[in-house]
């Protein structure tokens, strides 16, 4: 009995540990374009985050979690000896944690869902056997960790291109952005509506039918999109800031709008990377509470709330660093641009989310940013940081397997 105390106070902690790394180093690259671009002050998306880092990961955090609990080790091959998993899980939360708090200190934008992904199939691959890693589920999921910055990259691309010709090649840009600015809220919006209907409200009890889900979802988009076209249409053209830039007040509708995505994009973070941090400790408790490794159990409330509170803490007391950097380096940021980065970014970490599959905000944001870089030209992107990113990424994974087997041995001496 104490000692299933002992393994649900240390899978807490760690995963409240692996949560708030979450925070302090991946929100820090899901906020950023908004910072970079200037939409919002640090302050205001540390707040922003906070609210829907949190409800995303409460509402729809669930689907993704069973592909980190069970998705990724052959439990099967633990039927005998399930202490093992509950060792082999802590050491990989402590271990991506670690990981996290070093990368974060340096204001390295790594991959939260490598650093787990990675520590688990290390030890898996050490403490238990290579063939208890499920080999083609890796596959699917590093398969996703190309596909999604490359989607992310191409929605991206597409997105700013139909805003140039929509707007910025216009005569009067700021009387097209009045027209067309409202439409883009409205798609953002009923994006994260209708996925939060369809795959969030069912952690919390609620079944609504795919018809009414849709309604629902317009309902709600054009609602926001109302509310944004009422303050949009307050705002006034500064002949003066003009003469210097042709586009600021344009620029000013887009931040309205970079604040609807900034929502977004968290919420969308919350979803998918909380799973990082809880699916581990899901599985802990687990064997914890029943003595055995199941094959399906119930994901407790207060699991995805420690997963999210973790997440905004991260973020408030370490994430504006990283944060400060990030938004900046990799092409100059504008509202505009910044909200074709995120609103393909959030798609596409919304849908992956929807479907079990664990992706890298991380990679995905890159690839968004990347893509509006590529629509202006490749001049506007600095090669150089891209190529320090992409070198952190791939130390990633090793770094999270190493750390994870030391803590493994550590944890199968120390505990019972």
């Amino acid at each position: 009995m104490e000692a299933q105390y002992v393994y649900v106070g240390l899978a807490a902690a760690f995963g409240l540990f692996m949560a708030w790394g979450i925070g302090a180093n991946d929100v820090a690259n899901a906020m950023a374009t908004s910072v970079g671009s200037k939409a919002l002050t640090i302050r205001q998306a540390i707040l922003v985050a906070a609210i829907f880092e949190f409800t995303g990961a409460v509402l729809a955090g669930g689907e993704v979690t069973a592909t980190i609990r069970k998705g990724i080790v052959d439990t099967d091959l633990l039927s005998g000896t399930p202490e093992l998993l509950v060792h082999g899980m802590l050491a990989a939360l402590l271990a991506a944690g670690v990981w996290l708090l070093v990368a974060s200190k340096k204001g390295w934008p790594v991959s939260t869902t490598h650093s787990i992904v990675g520590a688990i199939v290390g030890f898996a691959a050490v403490g238990i056997g290579v063939d208890a890693v499920q080999w083609d589920k890796v596959g699917t999921i590093v398969i996703s960790w190309v596909v999604s910055p490359v989607t992310a990259g191409v929605i991206a691309y597409a997105i700013y291109r139909s805003v140039q010709k929509l707007i910025l090649s216009h005569e009067d840009p700021l009387a097209r952005a009045r027209r067309y600015v409202p439409v883009y809220i409205f798609l953002a919006a009923f994006t994260i509506t209708l996925v939060t209907i369809l795959k969030g409200l069912k952690h919390v009890g609620l079944t609504i039918s795919l018809r009414d889900s849709y309604l629902l979802a317009i309902a709600i988009a054009a609602g926001i999109a109302l509310v944004g076209s009422f303050f949009i249409g307050r705002i006034e053209p500064d002949p003066g800031a003009e003469k210097d830039r042709r586009f600021h007040t344009v620029e000013r509708v887009f931040g309205i709008l970079m604040v609807v995505t900034a929502c977004g994009m968290a919420f969308a973070h919350g979803s998918n990377d909380v799973a990082n941090a809880i699916g581990p400790l899901a599985a802990v408790i687990g064997v914890a509470t029943t003595g055995a490794i199941a094959a399906q159990s119930a994901l407790p409330i207060w699991v995805l709330m420690l997963g999210g509170g973790g997440i905004v803490i991260g973020l408030a007391t370490f994430g504006r660093h990283v944060i400060a950097t990030v938004g900046r380096k990799i092409t100059r940021l504008t509202p505009s641009r910044g909200f074709a980065a995120e609103l393909a970014a959030a798609t596409t970490i919304v849908v992956a989310s929807g479907t079990g599959m664990p992706v890298s905000t991380t990679h995905t944001l890159v690839g968004a940013v990347l893509g509006v870089g590529m629509a202006r030209g490749i001049e506007a992107v600095d090669l150089r940081v891209v190529g320090r990113i992409l070198v952190s990424w791939v130390v990633t994974i090793p770094a999270g397997a190493v750390l994870a087997i030391l803590f493994f041995f550590v944890f199968r001496s120390v505990l019972p």
